[in-house]
């Protein structure tokens, strides 16, 4: 993936979570800069996770463990990024909505970005 493609990339998750504050109850981003951010974060945060614990367990992985992963991953990521309120309950719904919002709209996954250009 070319550098403007993972420009696009975060700043199209940065509109989704955007719209997922939107909808999400107890699920709040102050604003672009700070939904910017806060893709950053999350993005890195998968990237560790991936790079510990493998595949399976990141929040790009499939199944009930990576939907877990993901709310945890959101829930950790406020504490890092300005601007941002999550509960536990708004970072499952909100792992909820990113995904079924991921449907529509796929954006490769940072592991998936690294294998296509091997």
């Amino acid at each position: 993936m070319t550098f403007l493609g993972h420009v696009v990339r975060f700043i199209v998750s940065a509109l989704v979570l955007m719209l997922v504050g939107f909808i999400v109850p107890q699920f709040s981003v102050g604003g672009f800069w700070s939904a910017l951010f806060l893709a950053l974060v999350i993005a890195a945060i998968g990237w560790i996770i991936e790079g510990i614990f493998g595949k399976r367990v990141t929040p790009f992985g499939r199944g009930i463990v990576g939907f877990i992963a993901s709310a945890a991953v959101i829930w950790i990521a406020q504490f890092i990024v300005g601007g941002v309120s999550v509960t536990w309950l708004g970072a499952i719904l909100a792992a909820l909505a990113i995904g079924i919002i991921d449907l529509f709209i796929p954006v490769s996954t940072p592991y998936e970005a690294g294998r296509n250009n091997r």
